[in-house]
């Protein structure tokens, strides 16, 4: 088994597990705010992979500078496009998320997703 490309590209598999660890938090977890947190860690960790993506050793960002036009001397914008704009909407979204959990928690008193279902089955909603 060859270890030397995953040592080379360490920061790939750190944002792989970021994502295993956020996606087992929101599978595992009852309370509802823990499961926003880790559909926040998957979030961050695709941003962090596709940073990863986009960046190449040695180049700038794509701004030219000094009359440097060679394409070969600029990173690719469209991950870091892709990034912020993925941001702004996990942004929204998490928002969307807290409010939605806290009127739950207005009218259940609790943050426990089972037991909001339970309540739900039978007929207090």
């Amino acid at each position: 088994m060859n270890l030397g490309n995953l040592f080379a590209n360490y920061q790939e598999a750190l944002a792989m597990i970021m994502f295993a660890i956020g996606f087992s938090n929101l599978l595992l977890q009852k309370n509802l705010i823990k499961k926003i947190i880790g559909f926040n860690i998957m979030d961050s960790s695709i941003y962090l992979f596709l940073a990863l993506k986009g960046y190449i050793k040695g180049h700038s960002a794509a701004i030219v500078v000094d009359g440097v036009q060679s394409v070969d001397a600029y990173i690719n914008p469209i991950p870091s496009g892709l990034v912020l704009t993925g941001i702004v909407v996990s942004v929204s979204v998490t928002a969307l998320m807290l409010s939605l959990t806290i009127r739950l928690y207005h009218r259940y008193h609790t943050l426990d997703i089972d037991r909001i279902t339970l309540e739900v089955k039978k007929g207090g909603f």
